[in-house]
């Protein structure tokens, strides 16, 4: 299944690159899935050679590794992470990332689509809690349960025979399900760490998908809290206690890594990188840049080519 999937689903078919223009995407390969359905569980593993030499890149799906070999590093948002048997990697929709080609990928992949759960799920498992760790550490009965689920809904996956395609997905959904919430409750404790619990997680969700949304052009703190209705004070109460920042600082740190997607992984030039996000100007960008990475927009490009 993974060989397959990242050969030839990454590989090229239904990528958006090659024009320099955007980042290169590659969309869920919905007919590399058995019967089809939006989600696809398998080994990664020698003989395998999962990574396909993939340069840096971004998928429009949910990637989680399982790995019962290692280390590998694995970059994610130009953040290196380096996991080891019994760690896993999430990956979310939109994220960009690479393979590490040396590294040998032992364990089980999952990927799924992100409308392949209902809405409901979504929200309780956090699917787009992109603020949480992509690197976890499961410790052994954590561990335990993650496999015997994951397991649980391999063989699920597989068998393609029993049930009608219907109950078949309907199954899966389930079954996926599962695995999820366990994945999501491990995530969430890792970022408590060294955290207080926050009794306004609903605000800050709010503001959040509200920065995903808006932060190509809107970088004010007070323009976010006024069009969701709350206080700057109750803005930054909630924004602190689920993140440790500020909101400023997480609008900034949005802005700062889709600079770098553009740069990195595009050829356009830095002052439309710029105004991609938010800097008509293009002095500006290389000052609000530099302030936040000790780099240049050109010495960042630079570094990755």
């Amino acid at each position: 299944m993974a060989d397959e999937h990242h050969q030839d689903g990454e590989g090229g078919r239904g990528a958006d690159g090659g024009s320099g223009e955007g980042i290169r995407t590659f969309p869920f390969p919905v007919d590399l899935s058995l019967l089809g359905v939006g989600m696809q569980v398998g080994p990664m593993g020698a003989g395998r050679t999962w990574h396909a030499h993939a340069p840096l890149h971004r998928i429009d799906f949910h990637t989680v590794m399982l790995f019962t070999g290692g280390p590998v590093r694995h970059m994610i948002d130009f953040a290196e992470y380096e996991a080891s048997a019994g760690d896993l990697l999430w990956i979310r929709p939109g994220q960009v990332h690479r393979f590490a080609p040396e590294g040998e990928y032992r364990g089980t992949v999952l990927t799924m689509q992100p409308g392949f759960l209902p809405r409901a799920t979504v929200e309780a498992t956090g699917l787009y809690r992109y603020d949480l760790p992509p690197l976890l550490h499961p410790d052994e009965a954590r561990l335990a349960g993650l496999t015997a689920a994951l397991g649980q809904l391999r063989r699920e996956y597989e068998d393609a025979t029993t049930l009608p395609l219907s109950l078949h997905t309907a199954v899966l959904r389930h079954t996926l399900s599962a695995f999820l919430l366990r994945l999501a409750h491990l995530a969430a404790g890792s970022a408590r760490e060294g955290r207080t619990d926050a009794p306004g997680d609903s605000t800050f969700t709010l503001f959040r998908d509200a920065v995903e949304r808006g932060f190509a052009t809107n970088h004010s703190v007070s323009a976010y809290a006024d069009a969701l209705g709350y206080s700057r004070r109750t803005l930054v109460r909630a924004v602190r206690a689920a993140t440790g920042e500020t909101p400023k600082g997480f609008i900034d740190k949005r802005v700062v890594l889709e600079a770098k997607r553009l740069l990195a992984h595009t050829d356009l030039p830095i002052g439309r990188v710029g105004a991609a996000v938010g800097f008509p100007d293009a002095a500006n960008f290389s000052k609000f840049f530099q302030q936040h990475t000790d780099q240049t927009p050109a010495a960042f490009r630079a570094e990755l080519r």
